[in-house]
């Protein structure tokens, strides 16, 4: 079990990031305008003359559990890959809560970039099973307010569509007559209007042009991989820069990406590379001496 300092507000958190050191966690609270707060953690240290990542995470559960412990294995290996990592643990309630909650966080993390990442940071989303989706919904709803600007987003076997009924759910869920991921959406969906809505369901929104770069990640025997996939070649044929890859069986993904109990997962190394590589590609040109 990992040690934790106690307790911070977020101002003063936000005042002294170099607290989040490399292989420790910071809990802190976000003040949210007309809002209660949020509880965050905070992982990574800004790095001293180089341009560290922002990523906003936000963890899996299937809209109806999870935690900031669960979403401790992946938000350390963003950690690991060189980036800060604000997890966020979002209201395990129906839409529009998780993602106004969501966008919210993302502006206060754009604001207080500078103090948690250092100058120059870039900001980007991130998320795992149903955090997949409030990332990829909120990503959708920063490119239609015009801000804050994103370099990227981080999509880890995503949950984008409650109607998607493709092979790999299928499989995942021969055995399980109840399926966890149908009774996720229908909790968080509510009605079914909210399944037409592009927040709720970003894998079926018809415009997805001018979003920003995407990692979408997912395993070979994913109950996600085919809508994940599926989402991915939509960016693409959107015009978005899109990196797409299929874990290995042996690396036991996406079931240890969101297991607290897993320790060191067996896809770190693979994940780690493809987010190093990510970061690294979403860095933008430096412009020639004038």
């Amino acid at each position: 079990m990992s040690t934790r300092p106690t307790s911070q507000p977020a101002e003063a958190v936000a005042a002294t990031p170099a607290a989040a050191a490399s292989g420790h966690e910071t809990d802190i609270s976000i003040p949210l305008p007309e809002r209660e707060p949020v509880q965050a953690r905070l992982y990574g240290q800004k790095a001293k003359g180089a341009t560290t990542p922002l990523v906003l995470h936000f963890h899996g559960g299937t809209f109806v559990s999870g935690d900031l412990d669960d979403g401790r294995n992946v938000a350390r290996m963003l950690a690991d890959a060189g980036s800060v990592v604000l997890s966020v643990a979002y209201p395990l309630k129906p839409f529009p809560e998780p993602i106004e909650v969501g966008f919210a966080a993302l502006e206060w993390a754009y604001k207080q970039r500078v103090k948690l990442a250092g100058k120059g940071a870039r900001l980007y989303l991130a998320g795992e099973e149903a955090g997949g989706n409030v990332a990829a919904a909120v990503g959708v709803m920063a490119r239609d307010r015009a801000h804050p600007p994103l370099a990227g987003q981080i999509l880890l076997s995503p949950m984008l569509d409650p109607c998607a009924g493709t092979l790999s759910l299928r499989n995942a869920s021969a055995e399980d007559p109840r399926c966890r991921w149908a009774s996720g959406w229908q909790e968080y969906l509510s009605c079914p209007m909210n399944a037409t809505h592009p927040y709720a369901v970003p894998g079926a929104s018809l415009r997805l042009a001018e979003l920003a770069p995407t990692l979408v990640l997912v395993g070979e025997d994913d109950a996600m991989r085919d809508e994940a996939l599926a989402f991915a070649r939509r960016l693409h044929d959107a015009g978005i820069a899109v990196t797409k890859a299929v874990l290995p069986s042996n690396a036991r993904c996406p079931d240890e990406l969101y297991d607290p109990a897993s320790g060191d997962c067996a896809c770190s190394e693979t994940v780690g590379r493809h987010l190093r590589a990510f970061f690294a590609s979403t860095v933008p040109p430096v412009p020639p001496p004038a």
